[in-house]
């Protein structure tokens, strides 16, 4: 595991005590301990703390760092005890400076995110981590955090891994944006390259990514290098090399060719995914013993409604619509996208977030209201994977964010695809192309576009494709199964965090 020549802080003494909660104590301190450093976004986060619980079960101590803007938004959506941990898992926060405002926009709220992240989070990341009562084995970084816990970890000795929430595809999408830039293909050289055709020019060099083309790649299109996204995006990925452990939140059968291209770039790349499937695997009663960490995943607060809408209805018979927690469009968008599912004569079940709207409130005309008693749900957030899990689900109308592409793939619903940005537009291509799983939305939303392609996923047309996403799903089941890909490499990771433990 990477490490820097400074050899890590020695463990403390544990103490010997004849009491069963001391005894219990010390026995949590023997154990390797891993600092968990998500980037504070709401599928980040997830992941993330689905790896750690995971590896919480399997006998590891946690330590998971929220910055203070993620930390309250959990207290909010699930209680103020539910990130009271749980023995050998913990909690903390870094200061982040986002004010916590419903008025504060998205893109503002993500923009001061990225500032602090680059410029303050290396001396309170290091300041944390030397205060803590267990020296850390290992760092488990979230690869966008790297600019400052690479550093961190090599002036404190500590190893470091990088964990990408994203599929192989998406990372590699990002990796290679640095190349697009220096072959002259990135940024635009004007805004009329948008639309004359251009971004569909077919880049043949990328390692595993046969037929990729420009509008592919998670880039934000602009003709400013100097954009704070752009330069976000690129750096992480660049700074990939420092650090020789990878893990992706995929499997080796969905993604071979660019796993194996990974493969040759870095010396230890691992696939872990669909986690959930992994975690399924944990006995009941285990959960139910007390030792669960996890109180659940959401930086929103869910609504049950949905799913007691859902038993009321036929199987395969609703198609479900989310954008995730940071897709935004316009009042016209929304209201176009309503009017495709109502004239689709399909139930469907559609999350509207308060905030997804772009500076105006989400209203629906009245005479929509009728077609919501008739064939539709609204509700502001739900539980996405017992959702996509649900017999009454037939189809999935997502922004192809990573975290609900896997979930979908793993509950083997098909996707209608309106990718907003970065790796979405990366996972759209993969979703449709070559996975067989999807049909793509363009970006000017029509209602009878919106109308056809959902009648084409949820009737006679849709069934190639319903099929292709349970071998998907039946796949997953076989990397996450005794002897599978990700279940394997589960099992090399805490190896490698136990025996750097004993090098300490």
């Amino acid at each position: 595991m990477e490490k820097s020549p400074t050899p890590p802080p020695s463990h403390l003494p544990v103490f010997r005590k004849h009491q069963r909660d001391m005894d219990a104590v010390a026995t949590i301190e023997k154990k390797p301990h891993v600092i968990f450093v998500p980037f504070p976004g709401q599928s980040h986060v997830k992941a993330m703390l689905k790896l750690a619980e995971l590896l919480h079960h399997k006998g590891l101590r946690i330590t998971f760092i929220n910055t203070d803007f993620v930390h309250k938004r959990f207290l909010e959506s699930a209680g103020p005890h539910c990130l009271d941990g749980a023995p050998g898992f913990r909690f903390e926060t870094i200061p982040d400076g986002v004010p916590h405002s419903s008025e504060v926009s998205i893109a503002i709220t993500r923009e001061l995110l990225l500032q602090s992240i680059e410029t303050n989070f290396l001396a309170l990341f290091i300041d944390l981590l030397t205060n803590l009562q267990n020296p850390p084995t290992c760092i488990i970084s979230d690869g966008f955090m790297s600019v400052f816990t690479i550093d961190a970890a090599q002036k404190l000795g500590i190893p470091v891994m990088m964990y990408w929430t994203l599929a192989a595809c998406g990372f590699m999408g990002f990796y290679q944006i640095q190349s697009l830039i220096e072959k002259g293909l990135v940024p635009l050289k004007d805004e009329s390259y948008l639309t004359n055709g251009y971004l569909d020019t077919v880049i043949d060099w990328v390692p595993g990514m046969e037929g990729i083309r420009l509008k592919d790649f998670p880039i934000d299109w602009t003709t400013n290098l100097n954009d704070k996204l752009v330069t976000f995006a690129i750096g992480g990925p660049q700074r990939s090399h420092r650090v020789s452990h990878h893990i992706f939140h995929t499997f080796d059968e969905l993604e071979p060719s660019i796993i194996k291209a990974l493969s040759s770039m870095y010396a230890h790349v691992y696939t872990i995914g669909p986690l959930q499937l992994l975690l399924d695997q944990i006995p009941e009663e285990k959960k139910q013993s007390g030792v669960s960490s996890i109180h659940g995943y959401s930086l929103v607060k869910e609504e049950p409604e949905c799913l007691q809408w859902l038993q009321s209805k036929e199987p395969s018979s609703v198609i479900y619509v989310n954008f995730g927690s940071t897709t935004v469009m316009s009042l016209e968008d929304l209201r176009e996208l309503g009017w495709g599912l109502a004239d689709s004569n399909h139930y469907f079940l559609w999350i509207i977030r308060s905030n997804l709207v772009t500076g105006e409130s989400a209203v629906l005309p009245p005479e929509f209201e009728e077609h919501i008693k008739k064939r539709g749900f609204i509700a502001s957030w739900c539980s996405q994977e017992k959702v996509l899990n649900h017999p009454s689900v037939g189809g999935f109308l997502t922004h192809c964010g990573w975290g609900s592409a896997i979930e979908s793939l793993s509950a083997g619903v098909p996707m209608i695809c309106w990718p907003y940005f970065w790796d979405q537009l990366t996972n759209c291509r993969y979703i449709c192309n070559e996975w067989e799983v999807g049909l793509e939305l363009g970006n000017k939303v029509k209602r009878d576009e919106v109308k056809r392609l959902v009648q084409g996923l949820m009737g006679e047309g849709g069934h190639k494709m319903r099929n292709k996403a349970i071998e998907w799903k039946e796949k997953a089941g076989i990397a996450t199964g005794p002897k599978g890909s990700s279940s394997l490499n589960i099992d090399k990771i805490i190896k490698e965090i136990m025996m750097e433990d004993t090098r300490n």
